[in-house]
């Protein structure tokens, strides 16, 4: 099943992408439509509400699947709608916490200039603002507008509340998967990378975690694809592209910690909840390893596809003066 936000009302309104191709907004069902009355308006809602909640809306998306006439009668009290003409917000807007991963493709550190693979899993907290969804502009910041890079991330969306929780069991509070882009201003990528001192080093280090954090920084969706749905999330395709060129293509089997491992790890000293996010690193092929560099400018467009989930798509724009 797939869940998604669509940009409706002041919070959005959850929905399920189906398979003929069109999204049901469960907050329009019809009023006779009395199955829906117990399903959150909200994904974030309906991933809290746990299997109980997704059982009943996989046996509502069943339902309207198989009913061909009641597809119809959805289509005209405007709940089922075509995908491609479906405004989406983030697909979590609201969550709790979002944490990204670093330094999780040896590829990607090769090309950053060879850094050393971390004996540990490396995460920083992404801001809310950071945000948006398929289909919506990355905004250039007015102050850094000249490195701005791209970086595809698979993203694992916690279902249950989690805290300090084994390896071993930590896939089993992951309640599926989406699509992320991790902007990045890289300003201040050369002044880490030149650091001869320790301080200096955090300091650099410290700037460039700030560049990933403007407004619009992290596109997410378009869905979340439930867990049973994904066999391995640790063997997918990831394709990133500007202007339809292939910048990124890799195997999240190569990843260097798993996503389990990731899980637990940052449950150690998070309380994780439904719709919190986890990405979990970026493959080589980001502008900035590029020969030669390359960056984000307003009118390109970046897609980031991943096998079985799907893309997210967006275009990028200059501030706003």
């Amino acid at each position: 099943m797939k869940l998604l936000t669509i940009d409706a009302g002041p919070a959005g309104h959850a929905g399920v992408l189906l398979s003929t191709g069109e999204v049901l907004d469960l907050v329009a069902l019809p009023p006779s439509f009395s199955p829906a009355r117990k399903i959150p308006p909200s994904v974030r809602g309906i991933l809290e509400g746990g299997d109980e909640t997704l059982a009943v809306l996989r046996k509502i998306v069943d339902a309207v699947e198989s009913d061909q006439a009641g597809l119809t009668r959805l289509r005209e009290a405007a709940a089922l709608t075509p995908y491609a003409r479906t405004p989406l917000l983030a697909v979590v807007p609201d969550p709790a916490l979002v944490l990204s991963t670093g330094m999780n493709y040896r590829t990607h550190l090769q090309e950053m200039g060879d850094v050393a693979v971390p004996k540990l899993p490396y995460l920083f907290v992404k801001v809310r603002e950071t945000l948006t969804g398929h289909g919506r502009p990355i905004v250039l910041p007015a102050r850094f507008p000249d490195m701005v890079d791209w970086e595809g991330e698979l993203t694992a969306v916690i279902g249950r509340t989690c805290f300090d929780v084994a390896e071993e069991e930590a896939l089993e509070y992951v309640a599926g998967y989406t699509v992320a882009n991790d902007v990045s201003a890289r300003d201040w990528a050369q002044e880490f990378f030149a650091a001869d001192n320790k301080v200096d080093g955090l300091n650099g280090w410290a700037r460039a975690i700030n560049g990933k954090l403007f407004p619009t920084f992290m596109p997410c969706g378009p869905v979340i694809i439930t867990a049973d749905e994904i066999a391995d999330p640790h063997d997918l395709q990831l394709t990133t592209r500007v202007n339809g060129q292939v910048r990124q293509s890799a195997s999240t089997s190569q990843m260097i910690f798993g996503i389990a491992r990731l899980v637990s790890y940052a449950s150690q000293w998070f309380r994780l909840r439904p719709g919190d996010m986890i990405t979990t690193g970026t493959p080589a092929g980001a502008g900035y390893g590029s020969d030669p560099q390359v960056f984000l400018r307003p009118g390109d467009v970046v897609t980031v596809g991943i096998e079985g989930i799907g893309e997210l798509r967006n275009h990028v724009v200059a501030a706003q003066a």
